[in-house]
């Protein structure tokens, strides 16, 4: 595997791993904002973890436009060709225009895009199948009223076979226009709530796009591509079955390029990353959407999440007042299929202290209702204080065996001792963790249950993977960074 920065981020395998260092990169749900939109679609190269570039087809912003876009949650970039697509952020009841613009090679032929769940009206271009196409160098124009909050994909009406194969697809974000009073918008969160109701609000949000890529089928249609730079060409054949993908991706990215920052100069044309953070407590929106051709088990160490809604259909009781989606440890994604869910986790359950707290240091953990410590302003917030104290049933690892770059922090604690007016670490002098303001926390493998997909070729680790990372109170999470 090619050397990149994130390789030296080395201690994977496991379920739960310790973590130290500056690990404050992350990502929220970055994309761009508005109510007109212009894209082109077009071709360019995008990168692999083994250092393969893979010919690839991408909707990207189109720079004949007269106005750049609007970015949010913070400032990026966004090229002419991009994988995934740009996300549009849009909000509802905004009457959404998106124009197309076809870059892609005269040998690709028209293109399109359709957008699942909303009524769309079109106008130029030339009629297809599905909805108007594009010809090469041509322009269509999609309408459409965003009348439903929630997360939908978008992707590509012609050739689907190919078009959606090669990384003509995106995903739509409609935040909701009345979120509930009693949710709090985080400082990098697109909204307060998911949707209009009072049981969606969320802390944080991240999407996950997952998809798949057979490299010989980019290959064959490269090949065809450079055998015929003028029209008229033939269409393009590519042999779709049998289906072997080798590449697995989330966002784009093959782990461990998708924990890099988002809109890192080293993959341009894939700029989104999966890298998700968390405090203990928080609730984390988890975008789910199935692109690609194959179902994705999408599994999430740490705990269940809850199912909001599927295809921007919010899942409640029969009185409408509370949720009525499953808890899912796995989430089976199905192509063209988006999940909205909710996370969360507090190291209740797991029968030790997870803060490190050692009897008389001073520490107190004073439960609310639920149980959990209710005092915002101290470095164990949400600690379930049933289990103050109590120590970690195992002896914690020998830190010169497996201690590899900075996901070791040598304790298998949340780090409260980096936090102002503690020193309860008993760790080996050196330990990263003792030197504040150094993170400290946990970290959980997310990855795809199928075996095959949590490689890059065929190559261990990689793929269809990420971690999740739990930081202490004390530790500010910098989406942006």
């Amino acid at each position: 595997m090619r050397p990149t920065t994130t390789m030296r981020r080395g201690l994977i395998f496991g379920i739960l791993v310790t973590l130290g260092g500056a690990h404050s990169a992350s990502a929220a749900v970055p994309g761009i904002t508005g109510t007109t939109f212009n894209l082109v679609a077009s071709d360019d190269f995008t990168s692999q973890p083994d250092g393969a570039s893979i010919y690839s087809w991408g909707y990207g912003c189109d720079a004949a436009a007269s106005s750049g876009p609007a970015f949010a949650p913070f400032p990026g970039n966004c090229p002419q060709m991009q994988l995934p697509g740009p996300t549009l952020i849009v909000t509802e009841g905004d009457t959404v225009t998106v124009q197309l613009r076809n870059g892609l090679p005269v040998a690709a032929g028209n293109t399109s895009i359709l957008f699942p769940g909303f009524k769309v009206t079109s106008s130029g271009g030339v009629n297809g199948l599905l909805t108007k196409e594009a010809p090469v160098g041509g322009v269509v124009t999609y309408t459409f009223k965003a009348d439903k909050p929630g997360t939908y994909a978008y992707y590509s009406g012609t050739h689907a076979d190919l078009q959606i194969e090669m990384g003509l697809f995106g995903a739509v974000i409609v935040r909701p226009a009345h979120p509930p009073a009693n949710c709090t918008k985080g400082d990098f969160s697109l909204a307060s709530s998911a949707y209009n109701h009072p049981s969606t609000c969320y802390d944080r949000e991240y999407m996950f796009q997952l998809s798949e890529m057979d490299s010989r089928i980019h290959d064959r249609a490269y090949a065809q591509v450079q055998a015929c730079s003028s029209g008229p060409c033939p269409p393009i054949v590519a042999v779709i079955e049998p289906y072997h993908p080798n590449y697995f991706l989330i966002n784009g990215r093959s782990m461990p390029d998708n924990m890099d920052t988002p809109y890192s100069p080293a993959y341009p044309r894939q700029p989104y990353n999966a890298n998700p953070h968390m405090h203990p407590g928080e609730n984390v929106l988890m975008r789910m959407v199935g692109q690609g051709r194959w179902q994705h088990p999408f599994h999430f160490h740490g705990n269940h999440a809850r199912v909001l809604a599927r295809d921007g259909n919010l899942l409640l009781s029969t009185d409408k007042t509370s949720l009525a989606g499953p808890l899912l440890f796995t989430t089976p994604t199905v192509s063209g299929q988006t999940q909205d869910q909710i996370f969360s986790w507090t190291g209740k359950g797991l029968n030790w202290d997870v803060y490190n707290h050692r009897a008389g240091d001073g520490t107190t953990c004073t439960p609310d209702a639920n149980g959990y410590h209710n005092n915002p302003a101290a470095p164990n917030y949400r600690e379930w204080c049933a289990d103050h104290l109590k120590p970690i049933p195992v002896t914690p690892p020998d830190p010169t065996i497996v201690a590899i770059g900075q996901w070791y922090a040598g304790t298998p604690y949340l780090g409260l001792q980096t936090a102002p007016g503690y020193t309860t670490s008993s760790e080996p002098p050196g330990t990263l963790n003792q030197n504040p303001p150094k993170e400290s926390g946990y970290a959980y493998m997310w990855h795809s249950h199928n075996e095959r997909e949590i490689t890059t070729n065929n190559v261990f680790p990689g793929g269809m993977m990420s971690m999740l990372l739990i930081d202490p109170f004390t530790w500010h999470i910098d989406e942006a960074q």
